[in-house]
């Protein structure tokens, strides 16, 4: 089976401030060549690296705002997120939780810093995936999952080298706790010093590693440094990463959407006068409510 190699490894991009309360560097689309069609079914990752905000009687962050085509994916590794939707979807994604929400036909969210923790402070360390959705599904209902750390399945790596968290998809047996439209595999591996982990994934599958704790090699060659991604041509189906030292390491690979892309702000539709139709529905109160 052959190999697939790093096509690049990108640096974080100059951070800037999503409201007030998220500090991020976007990955996905960038300058780096990965836009929304060479990552599909990837359109956006933004990664706020470990940032310490100061205590706050106010908490930061997004006020309301839309979303239609597509799901978010959060992951919360450092502080706590506080969200709330106009679908009934709410609630803390603590530490290690995941927060997968759908907005297919349109919904109205917004997130902030979780009010008791805000007072208090401290390291701040997130991911913000949006995964695209296939045509048909775009004018489903919203849905939401709601996914504790303690829910997601675990595989343990031989020679107590860490373990893998299965958030979608499936790892060697291992199944992923969240539910998705086309297949999509999304990983923590949390490696202890000197540990490795293969991988196998089809060789049209786009996939890219974020190296959030430690540094790594990735098939014996590559060193990808701690906030850096690396792509993974598409030529091949197999490869190995290997801890440098302890080291977190997010891993995303997906089957393309082969479809258009019509993508503006918050809506990603397929063709132009849907995108326009999103921005009118928005407009004239089709999305409904949602206090701030």
């Amino acid at each position: 089976m052959k190999t697939k190699t790093v096509e690049l490894i990108a640096s974080p991009r100059e951070p800037h401030f999503v409201g007030d309360g998220f500090r991020v560097h976007n990955f996905i689309p960038s300058g780096y060549r990965m836009d929304m069609q060479r990552m599909s079914p990837f359109l956006m990752l933004d990664y706020n690296s470990t940032y310490n905000f100061p205590p706050s009687d106010k908490p930061r962050g997004v006020g309301v705002h839309p979303h239609k085509g597509f799901e978010t994916v959060t992951i919360a590794y450092k502080g706590k997120v506080a969200h709330h939707d106009n679908s009934g979807g709410g609630g803390v994604i603590d530490e290690g939780d995941v927060q997968w929400m759908t907005a297919a036909k349109g919904i109205l969210h917004k997130e902030y810093h979780e009010k008791e923790w805000s007072k208090k402070g401290g390291d701040f360390q997130m991911v913000q995936l949006w995964i695209n959705l296939p045509a048909k599904d775009k004018k489903k209902d919203p849905k939401y999952q709601a996914i504790k750390n303690k829910d997601i399945n675990r595989y343990e790596l031989p020679d107590n080298a860490g373990f893998i968290e299965v958030i979608a998809g499936e790892y060697k047996g291992t199944k992923g706790s969240a539910s998705t439209f086309t297949p999509v595999h999304l990983f923590n591996a949390k490696l202890k010093k000197g540990g490795k982990a293969d991988f196998q994934f089809p060789a049209e599958y786009n996939t890219a590693l974020l190296v959030l704790e430690g540094n790594i090699i990735v098939n014996g060659k590559e060193e990808t440094p701690t906030d850096h991604l690396a792509l993974m041509a598409n030529d091949g189906e197999t490869f190995e990463i290997e801890a440098i030292d302890d080291a977190l390491v997010l891993i995303l690979s997906g089957q393309p959407i082969n479809e258009p892309i019509a993508a503006q702000g918050p809506f990603v539709m397929n063709t132009r006068e849907e995108l326009l139709q999103a921005f009118n529905d928005f407009n004239i109160g089709k999305f409904g409510y949602l206090e701030d």
